[in-house]
Formats: C-alpha cells, structure tokens, sequence
C-alpha cells in the first residue's frame, strides 16, 4: 500500500465520483480505477459502492476513510518536521465560545512564543459539534464539558480517547442592570430563581443538561422564556432585558462593560458548576505538535486559573482517565 493510493481513495470519497477526482488528481479515470481496483484487492475488502450517479464508500470504506485522512494528515506533519529541526506541524484545537474567550488568544500567543514552527488551527464551536469534529479525527484536541470519565455517549468514537479533567466553574445568574433591583444579593441559590425568565441553551447542550438536573434537585421548574444556542445572541437578549441567564463568568469575558451593564450573582447550590475536561485523539494516534500543544494549553489554563484571570475557575484534582464507547 503506497501513499498515493490513500489520496486517490480520500479524494474519490471526497467528491463522490472517479471521474472527477482524476480531473483533480490530473490522471487518466482508467489509471485511477485501476489503483482504487489494486487497493481493494489488497485489502481483501469492497470500500466503494459504484452507481450510476457515481461512488459512495462502503462501510468498510467510510472506516478506512477516516484512518486514510489521519496517515496522510501524519505523513504531511512527518514531511514538515523533516525540513526543520524544531518541532513543526499542525494542530488543530476546539474551544467553545465561553472557553475561546478566556483561553483562546493566550493558548495561541503561548503556542507562537513556545514553538513558532508549529502551525495551529483554532476551531470555536459548540461543545457537541467539537466532540462530533474529534471523533472525526478534524479535531487534534478539544476542550468539552461535563464528559464523564468512566464512559461516554453512544456519539463518541469507538476508538479511545484521551479524557484529562481541566478545571470547574461556578455558575453566576447574570442579568441586566437595569431590570434588576437595587442592591440586588451577589449570591443566590437554584430555589430562588423560580419567577425568573430565564434565557438558556437548548436541552442538548451541556450546560442546560446540567442547569436542568440543579433546578430538578431544588424542586424548581424553571420559567424558560428563551432558549438561545448562540453565546452572542444570549448576551445581546440578556443585556436588552429580555430575561436573565445561567452561565460561567466566562460568557462575559470579552465584554468590556459587563461589571457596569450587568449584574452577577453567583449560584450558590452544592454541584452546581460547569466540569471542563480535555479530550484528545489517544496519545498514539497524537503528532509530536499536538502532544507539546496539549502541555501548553493546560499550562495557559492552569496559569489564568491561578493569576484569577479565569474568575470563578478552579483546577480539577482528578487525574487523566481514559474512556471508549461505539459508535
């Protein structure tokens, strides 16, 4: 099996027909036939379905895709890292929106000052569609939350990954100044919201799994006025007076009038925090850039955490974990 093979197979997945991929390959569609023919034969396995509309892969195809797309990616890391004595590459990083606006620009002025050869991709996304980047191998490391470490979702790869709990937030009831009354308490417990329109993700986010289980075990239903899967939109409906929100102080960070604009009360209830855990491709399956952006951004988190830049944020005393599940 020869790399050349693995990127006529990708690029054939990948736009779904042989005669177009020997367009972009610049091959003659008998000569690429013929490779995609020799491969399968060595592989003992069919990996695409031919129709009249053109190919889609089997199920064995769409497997060996992906691992394809994770050899060629590590030959591409391999060949720069042969150019240059540093350490060099690409590594691709998720964060959420709350975890992007405190970590993201010291995790990418860290990477630049630590290892100026690597090459790194930022990602800022919702937490579900970084776990479902990951278990795609388009992801190399991606911060999530609430994961739990004995064991995971049936969305998650079948292949195992790398579970580090990070640290814990304390969730703060925020809301408008103007529409809250004077003097209003800087701490609050989960029973004393139940009047309050709240604005909130929707129940498949991470965040509202967990609001949903607090406000169960005070006995409150909550008075759910919007739901909001855009950390932006949230902010901008809450700072209208539209309803207040649950959130880690991080959802305000990159707001530069919030202590004026805002009032924030921090709840006060036993469990109720926000879990944050790095999840990563398994150690073996991780380039030597992404190991060494692994160490730095969990010493940028432990940094801001322990600087109080990362108000209401506390390291988690865990120790890494390792988990599987099926796809």
């Amino acid at each position: 099996m020869e790399l050349r093979q693995l990127r006529y197979f990708v690029r054939v997945v990948e736009v779904g027909s042989i005669s177009r991929a020997a367009l972009d390959l610049n091959l003659v569609q008998s000569a690429l036939s013929q490779q995609i023919t020799r491969l399968e034969s060595e592989l003992s396995t069919r990996l695409l379905q031919r129709t009249s509309q053109g190919v889609s892969p089997t199920e064995a195809g769409v497997a060996f895709f992906r691992e394809a797309q994770l050899t060629l990616r590590h030959a591409e890391q391999a060949m720069r890292a042969a150019k240059s004595a540093r350490l060099s590459g690409t590594v691709s990083v998720g964060l959420a929106p709350t975890t992007a606006a405190v970590l993201g620009l010291p995790l990418m002025q860290a990477m630049r000052e630590r290892y100026p050869d690597v090459r790194l991709h930022m990602v800022e996304s919702l937490s579900g569609h970084l776990s479902g980047m990951l278990n795609a191998r388009q992801l190399d490391l991606a911060v999530l939350f609430d994961m739990p470490v004995d064991g995971v979702s049936s969305a998650q790869s079948a292949r195992r990954w790398s579970v580090q709990p990070l640290m814990e937030e304390d969730i703060f009831f925020i809301a408008a100044r103007h529409v809250v009354k004077p003097r209003a308490p800087d701490r609050v417990r989960m029973a004393q919201l139940k009047d309050e329109a709240l604005i909130l993700p929707t129940g498949p986010h991470g965040l509202r799994s967990m609001l949903d289980a607090a406000f169960m075990r005070a006995k409150v239903k909550p008075l759910v006025a919007l739901e909001v899967d855009s950390l932006a939109m949230l902010m901008d409906a809450v700072r209208a007076g539209m309803g207040a929100t649950l959130q880690p102080w991080a959802a305000v960070a990159r707001q530069a009038d919030a202590a004026q604009a805002l009032h924030m009360a921090r709840i006060t209830d036993h469990q109720v925090r926000r879990s944050n855990v790095l999840c990563c491709l398994s150690d073996d399956e991780l380039s030597p850039a992404a190991l060494a952006a692994r160490v730095v951004l969990v010493d940028c988190v432990r940094a801001l955490v322990g600087s109080g830049a990362w108000v209401g944020a506390a390291m988690s005393d865990a120790s890494p974990a390792k988990v599987s599940a099926k796809t």
